[in-house]
Protein backbone atom coordinates (compact mmCIF):
# COMPACT_ATOMS: atom_id res chain seq x y z
CA UNK A 1 0.00 0.00 0.00
CA UNK A 2 1.22 3.61 -0.28
CA UNK A 3 0.24 6.82 1.31
CA UNK A 4 -0.81 9.77 1.02
CA UNK A 5 1.86 12.11 -0.17
CA UNK A 6 2.89 14.80 2.55
CA UNK A 7 1.47 17.82 0.18
CA UNK A 8 -2.11 16.23 0.46
CA UNK A 9 -1.50 15.95 4.25
CA UNK A 10 -0.60 19.24 5.11
CA UNK A 11 -1.68 21.87 2.38
CA UNK A 12 -4.83 22.35 4.10
CA UNK A 13 -3.07 23.61 7.35
CA UNK A 14 -2.92 27.26 5.83
CA UNK A 15 -6.78 27.40 4.39
CA UNK A 16 -8.16 24.98 7.02
CA UNK A 17 -5.70 26.11 9.41
CA UNK A 18 -5.10 24.95 12.83
CA UNK A 19 -7.84 22.47 13.79
CA UNK A 20 -5.92 20.30 15.68
CA UNK A 21 -5.73 20.64 19.47
CA UNK A 22 -2.78 21.13 21.82
CA UNK A 23 -1.57 18.39 23.37
CA UNK A 24 -1.82 19.14 27.35
CA UNK A 25 -2.29 16.58 29.66
CA UNK A 26 -4.51 17.12 31.78
CA UNK A 27 -2.98 15.88 35.42
CA UNK A 28 -0.43 18.10 34.66
CA UNK A 29 -2.32 21.73 33.54
CA UNK A 30 -5.66 21.17 34.37
CA UNK A 31 -5.60 24.13 37.30
CA UNK A 32 -3.39 26.18 35.02
CA UNK A 33 -5.79 25.63 32.14
CA UNK A 34 -9.02 26.41 34.11
CA UNK A 35 -7.53 29.34 35.72
CA UNK A 36 -6.69 30.84 31.78
CA UNK A 37 -9.22 29.58 29.85
CA UNK A 38 -12.09 27.59 30.16
CA UNK A 39 -12.37 23.47 29.38
CA UNK A 40 -14.00 22.67 25.92
CA UNK A 41 -13.83 18.94 26.59
CA UNK A 42 -11.77 16.27 28.43
CA UNK A 43 -10.62 13.60 26.51
CA UNK A 44 -9.58 10.26 28.28
CA UNK A 45 -6.35 12.22 30.15
CA UNK A 46 -6.38 15.26 27.97
CA UNK A 47 -7.78 18.40 27.76
CA UNK A 48 -9.70 20.62 24.69
CA UNK A 49 -9.39 24.47 25.68
CA UNK A 50 -12.71 26.41 24.97
CA UNK A 51 -10.20 29.07 22.62
CA UNK A 52 -8.77 26.02 20.67
CA UNK A 53 -12.36 25.15 19.34
CA UNK A 54 -13.45 29.02 18.83
CA UNK A 55 -10.04 29.06 16.80
CA UNK A 56 -11.42 26.08 14.71
CA UNK A 57 -14.45 27.33 14.63
CA UNK A 58 -13.44 30.72 13.47
CA UNK A 59 -11.32 29.02 10.75
CA UNK A 60 -14.18 26.87 9.22
CA UNK A 61 -16.33 30.58 9.13
CA UNK A 62 -13.67 31.93 7.17
CA UNK A 63 -13.68 29.28 4.43
CA UNK A 64 -17.47 29.69 4.31
CA UNK A 65 -16.87 33.31 3.36
CA UNK A 66 -19.48 34.44 1.17
CA UNK A 67 -21.82 30.82 1.89
CA UNK A 68 -22.58 31.15 4.76
CA UNK A 69 -26.22 30.05 4.77
CA UNK A 70 -24.75 26.66 4.04
CA UNK A 71 -23.18 26.36 7.48
CA UNK A 72 -25.48 24.54 10.38
CA UNK A 73 -25.90 26.91 13.26
CA UNK A 74 -23.79 27.54 15.58
CA UNK A 75 -24.67 24.75 17.97
CA UNK A 76 -24.35 22.05 15.87
CA UNK A 77 -21.23 23.58 14.01
CA UNK A 78 -19.60 23.30 17.21
CA UNK A 79 -20.44 19.97 18.17
CA UNK A 80 -19.31 19.08 14.41
CA UNK A 81 -16.08 20.61 14.67
CA UNK A 82 -15.50 19.49 18.68
CA UNK A 83 -15.94 16.18 17.48
CA UNK A 84 -13.11 16.68 14.70
CA UNK A 85 -11.01 17.88 17.30
CA UNK A 86 -11.78 15.09 19.76
CA UNK A 87 -10.98 12.19 16.80
CA UNK A 88 -7.35 14.35 16.34
CA UNK A 89 -6.87 14.05 19.62
CA UNK A 90 -7.26 10.29 20.21
CA UNK A 91 -5.59 9.01 17.04
CA UNK A 92 -2.41 11.20 18.35
CA UNK A 93 -2.56 9.72 21.71
CA UNK A 94 -2.71 6.01 20.07
CA UNK A 95 -0.24 6.66 17.73
CA UNK A 96 1.86 7.53 20.31
CA UNK A 97 0.93 4.84 22.64
CA UNK A 98 1.97 2.56 19.47
CA UNK A 99 5.31 4.36 19.74
CA UNK A 100 5.26 6.53 16.65
CA UNK A 101 6.88 9.78 16.66
CA UNK A 102 8.24 12.52 15.05
CA UNK A 103 11.65 13.98 15.75
CA UNK A 104 11.90 17.84 15.54
CA UNK A 105 14.29 17.61 12.46
CA UNK A 106 11.38 15.76 11.15
CA UNK A 107 8.79 18.31 11.90
CA UNK A 108 11.47 21.46 10.53
CA UNK A 109 11.20 18.92 7.24
CA UNK A 110 7.48 18.85 7.43
CA UNK A 111 7.14 22.67 8.15
CA UNK A 112 9.68 23.33 5.13
CA UNK A 113 7.99 21.01 2.89
CA UNK A 114 4.62 22.83 3.74
CA UNK A 115 6.09 26.79 2.92
CA UNK A 116 7.59 25.54 -0.17
CA UNK A 117 4.41 24.04 -1.45
CA UNK A 118 2.69 27.22 -0.60
CA UNK A 119 5.24 29.19 -2.15
CA UNK A 120 6.97 30.79 0.51
CA UNK A 121 9.82 31.14 2.41
CA UNK A 122 9.69 29.85 6.24
CA UNK A 123 9.72 33.22 7.67
CA UNK A 124 6.87 34.42 5.39
CA UNK A 125 5.09 30.92 6.55
CA UNK A 126 5.05 32.38 9.92
CA UNK A 127 4.19 35.55 9.39
CA UNK A 128 1.62 34.19 7.64
CA UNK A 129 0.44 32.08 10.43
CA UNK A 130 0.87 34.71 12.96
CA UNK A 131 -0.98 37.24 10.95
CA UNK A 132 -4.13 34.94 11.51
CA UNK A 133 -3.40 35.41 15.20
CA UNK A 134 -2.54 32.38 16.01
CA UNK A 135 0.88 31.52 17.37
CA UNK A 136 3.76 29.70 15.65
CA UNK A 137 4.18 26.70 18.33
CA UNK A 138 0.16 26.04 17.60
CA UNK A 139 0.71 25.51 13.98
CA UNK A 140 3.89 23.35 14.77
CA UNK A 141 2.23 21.22 17.05
CA UNK A 142 -0.56 21.04 14.46
CA UNK A 143 1.68 20.38 11.95
CA UNK A 144 3.59 17.59 14.01
CA UNK A 145 -0.13 16.14 14.90
CA UNK A 146 -1.11 15.51 11.59
CA UNK A 147 2.04 13.99 10.54
CA UNK A 148 1.68 11.63 13.01
CA UNK A 149 -1.86 10.62 12.48
CA UNK A 150 -0.44 10.20 8.75
CA UNK A 151 1.83 7.32 10.12
CA UNK A 152 -0.67 6.05 12.25
CA UNK A 153 -2.76 5.65 9.49
CA UNK A 154 0.47 4.78 6.84
CA UNK A 155 0.90 1.44 9.30
CA UNK A 156 -2.36 0.81 10.12
CA UNK A 157 -2.87 0.01 6.12
CA UNK A 158 0.41 -2.00 5.96
CA UNK A 159 -1.17 -4.44 8.76
CA UNK A 160 -4.86 -4.05 7.75
CA UNK A 161 -5.38 -3.89 3.81
CA UNK A 162 -4.22 -6.54 1.02
CA UNK A 163 -5.27 -6.02 -2.57
CA UNK A 164 -5.51 -9.22 -4.52
CA UNK A 165 -4.89 -9.57 -8.49
CA UNK A 166 -8.47 -11.30 -8.51
CA UNK A 167 -10.17 -8.19 -6.95
CA UNK A 168 -7.24 -5.69 -9.24
CA UNK A 169 -8.94 -7.63 -12.41
CA UNK A 170 -12.45 -7.48 -11.71
CA UNK A 171 -12.61 -3.85 -10.82
CA UNK A 172 -10.59 -3.26 -14.16
CA UNK A 173 -12.88 -5.02 -15.80
CA UNK A 174 -16.00 -3.63 -14.28
CA UNK A 175 -14.48 -0.10 -15.24
CA UNK A 176 -13.58 -1.34 -18.78
CA UNK A 177 -17.74 -2.09 -19.37
CA UNK A 178 -18.97 0.99 -17.40
CA UNK A 179 -16.94 3.97 -18.83
CA UNK A 180 -18.45 6.24 -16.29
CA UNK A 181 -17.49 8.37 -13.30
CA UNK A 182 -19.75 9.57 -10.51
CA UNK A 183 -19.63 12.77 -8.49
CA UNK A 184 -21.43 11.82 -5.33
CA UNK A 185 -22.38 13.58 -2.31
CA UNK A 186 -24.22 11.65 1.00
CA UNK A 187 -25.71 12.10 4.07
CA UNK A 188 -25.12 10.55 7.21
CA UNK A 189 -27.27 9.63 10.07
CA UNK A 190 -24.70 7.79 12.44
CA UNK A 191 -25.63 5.05 14.34
CA UNK A 192 -23.45 3.04 17.28
CA UNK A 193 -22.46 -0.44 17.33
CA UNK A 194 -25.41 -2.58 18.85
CA UNK A 195 -28.21 0.21 18.02
CA UNK A 196 -30.74 -0.24 20.14
CA UNK A 197 -34.38 -0.56 18.55
CA UNK A 198 -35.27 2.90 19.68
CA UNK A 199 -31.90 4.93 18.12
CA UNK A 200 -32.44 2.66 14.95
CA UNK A 201 -35.97 4.26 14.71
CA UNK A 202 -35.09 7.89 15.41
CA UNK A 203 -32.61 7.76 12.90
CA UNK A 204 -34.82 5.91 10.48
CA UNK A 205 -37.16 9.19 11.17
CA UNK A 206 -34.30 12.01 11.50
CA UNK A 207 -33.03 10.91 7.76
CA UNK A 208 -36.48 10.64 6.21
CA UNK A 209 -37.00 14.17 7.76
CA UNK A 210 -34.17 15.41 5.86
CA UNK A 211 -35.18 13.48 2.65
CA UNK A 212 -38.41 14.89 2.76
CA UNK A 213 -36.82 18.87 3.21
CA UNK A 214 -34.64 17.99 0.24
CA UNK A 215 -37.73 17.15 -2.26
CA UNK A 216 -39.99 19.76 -0.78
CA UNK A 217 -37.46 22.70 -1.43
CA UNK A 218 -37.14 23.91 1.68
CA UNK A 219 -33.39 23.14 2.01
CA UNK A 220 -31.02 21.89 -0.69
CA UNK A 221 -28.97 18.72 -0.04
CA UNK A 222 -25.78 20.90 0.09
CA UNK A 223 -26.83 22.75 3.18
CA UNK A 224 -29.08 19.90 4.30
CA UNK A 225 -25.61 17.96 4.80
CA UNK A 226 -23.63 20.91 6.65
CA UNK A 227 -26.90 21.41 8.83
CA UNK A 228 -28.15 17.29 9.59
CA UNK A 229 -25.00 15.36 8.37
CA UNK A 230 -22.72 13.30 10.86
CA UNK A 231 -19.83 12.40 8.19
CA UNK A 232 -16.98 14.34 8.85
CA UNK A 233 -17.22 15.66 5.09
CA UNK A 234 -20.54 17.17 6.36
CA UNK A 235 -19.13 21.20 6.38
CA UNK A 236 -17.80 20.11 2.83
CA UNK A 237 -21.80 19.59 1.85
CA UNK A 238 -21.48 15.90 1.90
CA UNK A 239 -19.04 16.11 -1.33
CA UNK A 240 -17.35 12.69 -2.13
CA UNK A 241 -15.66 13.35 -4.91
CA UNK A 242 -15.60 11.90 -8.92
CA UNK A 243 -15.32 8.43 -8.58
CA UNK A 244 -15.04 5.56 -11.11
CA UNK A 245 -17.80 2.53 -10.51
CA UNK A 246 -14.74 0.58 -8.56
CA UNK A 247 -14.42 3.05 -6.05
CA UNK A 248 -17.84 2.46 -4.98
CA UNK A 249 -19.08 -0.07 -2.69
CA UNK A 250 -21.19 -2.62 -5.08
CA UNK A 251 -24.59 -2.16 -3.10
CA UNK A 252 -24.18 1.98 -3.70
CA UNK A 253 -22.98 1.33 -7.54
CA UNK A 254 -26.02 -0.22 -8.75
CA UNK A 255 -28.29 2.35 -7.49
CA UNK A 256 -26.10 5.14 -8.83
CA UNK A 257 -25.98 3.36 -12.05
CA UNK A 258 -29.35 3.79 -12.47
CA UNK A 259 -29.84 7.23 -11.46
CA UNK A 260 -29.93 10.84 -13.21
CA UNK A 261 -28.01 13.94 -12.05
CA UNK A 262 -29.16 15.74 -8.91
CA UNK A 263 -31.57 12.78 -7.70
CA UNK A 264 -31.18 11.29 -4.53
CA UNK A 265 -31.80 7.90 -2.79
CA UNK A 266 -34.63 6.71 -0.02
CA UNK A 267 -32.57 6.33 2.76
CA UNK A 268 -29.95 3.79 2.66
CA UNK A 269 -29.22 1.21 6.00
CA UNK A 270 -25.50 0.80 6.28
CA UNK A 271 -22.71 -0.24 8.53
CA UNK A 272 -22.12 3.06 9.85
CA UNK A 273 -26.31 4.14 9.85
CA UNK A 274 -28.84 5.79 7.39
CA UNK A 275 -27.08 7.16 4.01
CA UNK A 276 -28.85 9.56 1.67
CA UNK A 277 -26.42 9.57 -1.53
CA UNK A 278 -27.17 12.09 -4.23
CA UNK A 279 -25.64 11.65 -8.07
CA UNK A 280 -24.59 15.28 -8.97
CA UNK A 281 -22.62 14.76 -12.56
CA UNK A 282 -21.73 11.99 -14.84
CA UNK A 283 -19.02 11.92 -17.16
CA UNK A 284 -17.32 9.46 -19.54
CA UNK A 285 -14.44 8.35 -18.10
CA UNK A 286 -12.80 8.99 -22.05
CA UNK A 287 -14.18 11.90 -21.46
CA UNK A 288 -11.68 12.65 -18.18
CA UNK A 289 -8.21 14.90 -17.88
CA UNK A 290 -5.67 12.53 -18.94
CA UNK A 291 -4.07 10.96 -15.98
CA UNK A 292 -0.80 12.05 -15.85
CA UNK A 293 1.72 10.42 -13.48
CA UNK A 294 4.66 12.37 -12.46
CA UNK A 295 7.54 9.72 -11.51
CA UNK A 296 10.69 10.27 -10.12
CA UNK A 297 14.14 8.00 -10.66
CA UNK A 298 16.32 7.65 -7.64
CA UNK A 299 18.95 6.26 -5.86
CA UNK A 300 19.12 5.71 -2.16
CA UNK A 301 20.87 4.81 1.03
CA UNK A 302 19.08 3.49 4.16
CA UNK A 303 20.03 2.62 7.38
CA UNK A 304 17.95 0.24 9.10
CA UNK A 305 16.43 1.51 12.53
CA UNK A 306 15.73 -1.96 14.27
CA UNK A 307 16.87 -4.04 17.18
CA UNK A 308 19.84 -3.74 15.93
CA UNK A 309 20.36 -0.15 15.87
CA UNK A 310 18.51 2.50 17.98
CA UNK A 311 16.95 4.98 15.91
CA UNK A 312 19.85 7.41 17.23
CA UNK A 313 22.60 5.02 16.41
CA UNK A 314 20.71 5.26 13.01
CA UNK A 315 20.72 9.00 12.89
CA UNK A 316 24.42 9.38 13.72
CA UNK A 317 25.32 6.58 10.96
CA UNK A 318 23.39 8.22 8.58
CA UNK A 319 25.16 11.77 8.87
CA UNK A 320 28.27 10.15 8.89
CA UNK A 321 27.54 9.02 5.83
CA UNK A 322 25.88 12.48 4.56
CA UNK A 323 29.39 13.90 5.60
CA UNK A 324 31.39 11.38 3.70
CA UNK A 325 29.19 12.27 0.52
CA UNK A 326 29.57 15.77 0.62
CA UNK A 327 33.11 15.83 0.51
CA UNK A 328 33.00 14.21 -2.49
CA UNK A 329 32.44 10.32 -2.11
CA UNK A 330 30.62 8.63 -4.66
CA UNK A 331 26.93 8.00 -4.17
CA UNK A 332 26.68 4.76 -5.49
CA UNK A 333 29.87 2.99 -4.05
CA UNK A 334 28.35 4.58 -0.53
CA UNK A 335 25.47 2.55 -1.39
CA UNK A 336 27.09 -0.72 -2.06
CA UNK A 337 28.89 -0.47 1.25
CA UNK A 338 26.77 0.87 3.28
CA UNK A 339 23.03 0.75 2.21
CA UNK A 340 20.91 -1.88 4.32
CA UNK A 341 18.27 -2.54 1.28
CA UNK A 342 18.98 -5.50 -0.06
CA UNK A 343 16.90 -5.16 -3.12
CA UNK A 344 19.03 -1.94 -4.69
CA UNK A 345 22.44 -2.40 -3.40
CA UNK A 346 24.07 -4.10 -6.20
CA UNK A 347 22.78 -1.61 -8.17
CA UNK A 348 24.54 1.53 -6.01
CA UNK A 349 21.18 2.23 -4.55
CA UNK A 350 19.09 2.72 -7.59
CA UNK A 351 15.57 2.26 -7.19
CA UNK A 352 14.58 2.63 -10.57
CA UNK A 353 11.65 4.68 -11.76
CA UNK A 354 8.25 5.05 -9.46
CA UNK A 355 5.22 7.33 -8.69
CA UNK A 356 6.07 9.95 -5.69
CA UNK A 357 4.12 8.49 -3.21
CA UNK A 358 5.20 4.86 -3.30
CA UNK A 359 7.34 5.04 -0.44
CA UNK A 360 5.52 7.19 1.52
CA UNK A 361 5.29 10.64 2.27
CA UNK A 362 8.66 11.13 3.78
CA UNK A 363 10.36 10.11 0.17
CA UNK A 364 7.72 12.09 -1.73
CA UNK A 365 8.15 15.02 0.40
CA UNK A 366 12.54 15.05 -0.55
CA UNK A 367 11.54 13.90 -4.11
CA UNK A 368 9.72 16.80 -4.93
CA UNK A 369 12.17 19.62 -2.65
CA UNK A 370 14.89 17.85 -4.93
CA UNK A 371 16.48 19.00 -7.95
CA UNK A 372 17.69 16.49 -10.80
CA UNK A 373 21.39 15.27 -9.38
CA UNK A 374 20.54 16.86 -5.84
CA UNK A 375 21.13 15.27 -2.78
CA UNK A 376 18.76 14.87 -0.02
CA UNK A 377 19.73 16.37 4.00
CA UNK A 378 18.99 12.64 5.96
CA UNK A 379 15.05 12.13 5.93
CA UNK A 380 13.47 9.53 8.38
CA UNK A 381 10.92 7.21 7.08
CA UNK A 382 9.06 4.25 9.02
CA UNK A 383 11.75 2.39 7.69
CA UNK A 384 14.72 3.92 9.20
CA UNK A 385 17.17 6.30 7.93
CA UNK A 386 17.57 7.65 4.15
CA UNK A 387 19.70 9.88 1.89
CA UNK A 388 18.28 10.05 -1.52
CA UNK A 389 19.72 11.40 -4.55
CA UNK A 390 17.03 12.27 -7.60
CA UNK A 391 18.49 11.31 -10.75
CA UNK A 392 15.38 12.69 -13.19
CA UNK A 393 11.89 13.27 -13.30
CA UNK A 394 8.74 12.34 -15.92
CA UNK A 395 6.19 12.77 -16.84
CA UNK A 396 3.78 9.15 -17.40
CA UNK A 397 0.93 9.11 -19.53
CA UNK A 398 -1.90 6.77 -18.40
CA UNK A 399 -0.52 3.31 -19.55
CA UNK A 400 -2.49 -0.21 -18.69
CA UNK A 401 0.18 -0.78 -16.15
CA UNK A 402 -0.64 2.52 -14.36
CA UNK A 403 -4.17 2.11 -14.74
CA UNK A 404 -3.60 -1.33 -12.88
CA UNK A 405 -1.57 0.51 -10.24
CA UNK A 406 -4.43 3.23 -10.11
CA UNK A 407 -6.80 0.49 -9.35
CA UNK A 408 -5.14 -1.39 -7.11
CA UNK A 409 -4.19 2.48 -5.15
CA UNK A 410 -8.15 2.83 -5.68
CA UNK A 411 -9.09 -0.76 -4.31
CA UNK A 412 -6.57 -0.01 -1.26
CA UNK A 413 -7.84 3.40 -0.38
CA UNK A 414 -11.40 1.80 -0.35
CA UNK A 415 -10.25 -0.81 2.35
CA UNK A 416 -8.61 1.33 4.29
CA UNK A 417 -11.46 3.53 4.51
CA UNK A 418 -13.46 0.72 5.69
CA UNK A 419 -11.44 0.08 7.72
CA UNK A 420 -10.35 3.30 9.30
CA UNK A 421 -13.50 4.07 9.91
CA UNK A 422 -14.39 1.08 11.42
CA UNK A 423 -11.12 1.42 13.99
CA UNK A 424 -12.55 5.21 14.46
CA UNK A 425 -15.27 4.19 15.57
CA UNK A 426 -13.65 1.80 18.29
CA UNK A 427 -11.44 4.87 19.13
CA UNK A 428 -13.83 6.78 19.83
CA UNK A 429 -16.49 3.90 21.87
CA UNK A 430 -13.76 3.03 24.38
CA UNK A 431 -12.43 6.80 25.15
CA UNK A 432 -13.81 8.75 27.96
CA UNK A 433 -14.88 12.10 26.61
CA UNK A 434 -16.60 14.72 28.85
CA UNK A 435 -17.97 17.54 26.86
CA UNK A 436 -18.32 20.60 28.72
CA UNK A 437 -19.50 23.40 26.51
CA UNK A 438 -22.59 24.09 24.50
CA UNK A 439 -26.00 22.12 24.57
CA UNK A 440 -23.46 18.83 24.47
CA UNK A 441 -22.16 19.88 27.68
CA UNK A 442 -26.00 18.63 29.26
CA UNK A 443 -25.18 15.41 27.94
CA UNK A 444 -23.86 12.42 30.10
CA UNK A 445 -20.36 11.88 29.75
CA UNK A 446 -20.69 8.48 27.55
CA UNK A 447 -18.31 7.02 25.00
CA UNK A 448 -20.19 7.92 22.13
CA UNK A 449 -18.89 6.54 18.25
CA UNK A 450 -17.78 9.12 15.46
CA UNK A 451 -19.70 9.52 12.85
CA UNK A 452 -17.78 8.35 9.62
CA UNK A 453 -18.43 8.12 6.14
CA UNK A 454 -19.73 5.06 4.18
Amino acid sequence: MTSRPMKTLLACLLSATFAAPAVLPLTAFAQQAQALDRIAAIVNEDVILRSELDRAVTNIRAQYAGREAQLPPQDVLERQVLERLVLVKLQVARAEETGIRVTDEELEQAVAGLAQQNGVSIDQLRQRVTADGSSYAEFRRSVRDEVLIQRLRQRFAQSRVNVSDAEIESALAATQASGSQYRLAHILVALPEGATPEQIATAEKKVAGVKALIEKGEMDFTAAAARYSDSPNALEGGDLGWRSSDEIPAAFARLVGGMKPGQVTEPIRGPSGFQLLKLVEVRDAAQAAPQMVTEYHARHILVRVDDKATDEQARARIQTIAARLAGGADFAEMAKKESADQSSVAKGGDIGWFPADRYGPEFAQAMSSLQDDQVSAPIRTQAGWHIVQRLGTRQVNGTDQTRRAQVAETLGRRKLEDEWNRFLRELRGEAYVDVRTGTAAAMPATPAPPATGS
